[in-house]
């Protein structure tokens, strides 16, 4: 189980996890404005991730990370339950948050909600969650844990073989 273990690789994470979850999720919600997904949904979305990927970063390195994290060790013992337990609490804790702000966020830049802003906004957390929960923990977890792992394994063993030459 590699998770960050400094603020460069904490970064590098956060901007794979905010791309991966932002793209997915913004395809999603176009084609649910548009009424289905067409190959036009793919190219549309691009247009919204320099908006949005900027404010999920933010969000989630700042904020809502370190409080998933918390949340996640007050929830998993981790002397006595498997790492992976930590994972799938600090991703449904993150959903539970990241989904509602960035819905809002969404509700407030792309919706015409005008008076109705809570209620679009409750609406479109309401449709976000299922798909931000199982795209989380399915897909965009694993994949970019995959992703990570495998940029970051090269460097550890460089620097373990460094540590070891050191030694002799």
């Amino acid at each position: 189980f590699f998770m960050p273990k400094n603020k460069l690789q904490e970064i590098i994470f956060t901007i794979l996890m905010v791309f991966v979850m932002v793209y997915a999720m913004v395809c999603y919600n176009i084609a649910l404005n548009t009424g289905g997904m067409s190959n036009a949904v793919f190219l549309a979305a691009f247009r919204e991730l320099p908006i949005m990927m900027p404010i999920a970063f933010i969000l989630d390195f700042f904020l809502v990370g370190n409080l998933a994290k918390k949340a996640a060790f007050r929830m998993v013992d981790v002397k006595t339950e498997r790492p992976f337990h930590l994972i799938l609490a600090i991703s449904a804790v993150s959903v539970a948050w990241m989904c509602p702000l960035m819905s809002l966020v969404a509700t407030l830049l792309f919706k015409n909600a005008g008076s109705q802003i809570i209620a679009v906004w409750l609406e479109t957390t309401v449709l976000n969650f299922p798909m931000a929960f199982c795209w989380q923990l399915f897909f965009a977890g694993p994949f970019v844990r995959f992703l990570f792992r495998n940029i970051f394994r090269e460097k550890e063993a460089e620097n373990e073989n460094v540590y070891a030459a050191d030694a002799q």
